[in-house]
């Protein structure tokens, strides 16, 4: 028994030294080593936004670290984006003090209520379900996936800027977004162009890519339907998502062997995953996986949030598989993405083509 309890507290104490030093979360390598974690975590200072350029072994570097997560993943933390914490906490607050309105004052902004972008606006809870064979997931969100300067935007008490943050942050992430993509077009020996020119309209009619602030509310046990969850198992529709999470856990990302695992929230990173268009794009080099979040353990009464930045191809991009091979038909990006959507929703809540 003192010699179990030795080895325990002889491996506790680099963990503990980790927490104080800080260098649980500034080496990768720890990071792996104490929580056992398959996601890496990539420092990305070299490409971060504000820099327009990146040296050839910067680039090389970067491109090696991405392409072993996204081949072996599918998701990566990056590290020194540029996007500070300050920024998602922004979004989150203002976020939060929207879904606490009552749902009256919310029903304006419903999604499918805006003629030329009906992705865009609120979503009640239920309405989702991402998993059809569960009941509606356990969430609300705000789609910002129009900058369209006639759209209406919620104006309430309280919600003193909400547009313009919501905006604002929407081109915080596209640019990212473009800084990855370049950097994944390096990974399989493209051009950067492949992966650019089709995301020129990012933040017009003409793409679809969204920027969604989630918000999961507390859980009633005794209201939860059998097999719910507060977002049920999915892969993503695009190119990559990029996802900033609050504090609280859930979120799970499924392994190759099949076994879930916990991503976590880590401050002042970003969470990237490959979505399913990528990877037909890609001809399953990158890998889309499946994710989901789940219920807060019984008697948790905190809530959670999360801002996802969907990235889309432009609408009139034809996916064919980049190396050449027919390992999927190609499909065009807008056509999709229309089905994806109407799949995951309940009656009511489809859209079509404007």
């Amino acid at each position: 028994m003192l010699l179990l309890c030795f080895a325990l507290i002889s491996q506790a104490i680099p963990f503990l030294h980790a927490i104080c030093t800080g260098s649980l979360f500034t080496s990768n390598r720890r990071l792996y080593q104490f929580s056992n974690m398959l996601i890496p975590v990539v420092d990305f200072a070299a490409y971060k936004l504000g820099k327009h350029e990146v040296s050839g072994e910067q680039l090389e570097s970067l491109s090696g670290e991405l392409k072993a997560a996204f081949t072996e993943v599918g998701f990566v933390y990056l590290k020194n984006t540029g996007i500070t914490q300050q920024e998602v906490d922004e979004v989150m607050n203002i976020s939060k003090k929207f879904f606490l309105q009552p749902d009256d004052k919310k029903q304006p902004f419903l999604r499918t209520s805006f003629a030329n972008s009906p992705n865009h606006g609120w979503l009640c809870s239920e309405t989702e379900s991402l998993n059809p064979k569960r009941p509606g997931d356990l969430k609300e969100a705000f789609n910002t996936a129009s900058l369209h300067p006639g759209m209406n935007w919620p104006e309430l008490e309280g919600l003193c800027g909400f547009r313009e943050i919501q905006t604002s942050f929407f081109l915080r992430c596209k640019d990212l977004c473009l800084h990855v993509l370049r950097v994944m077009a390096h990974c399989l020996g493209l051009e950067a162009e492949v992966f650019l020119n089709a995301h020129r309209l990012i933040g017009t009619e003409g793409n679809g890519s969204t920027l969604r602030s989630l918000y999961y509310p507390q859980v009633r046990s005794d209201r939860v339907k059998e097999d719910q969850l507060r977002c049920g198992e999915h892969s993503d529709y695009g190119s990559i998502t990029l996802v900033f999470q609050s504090q609280e856990g859930g979120l799970q990302v499924q392994t190759r062997s099949g076994k879930f695992i916990s991503a976590p929230s880590i401050p002042e990173t970003v969470l990237i995953n490959v979505a399913d268009l990528m990877q037909r794009w890609t001809g399953d080099v990158f890998l889309s996986v499946i994710h989901r979040v789940l219920l807060p353990p019984a008697g948790d009464t905190s809530t959670r949030q999360s801002l996802a930045f969907f990235v889309q191809p432009d609408d009139e991009v034809i996916i064919t598989c980049c190396d050449g091979s027919n390992k999927y038909p190609p499909v065009q990006a807008g056509d999709y993405l229309l089905q994806r959507l109407n799949n995951s929703f309940v009656e009511g809540q489809s859209i079509s083509h404007t």
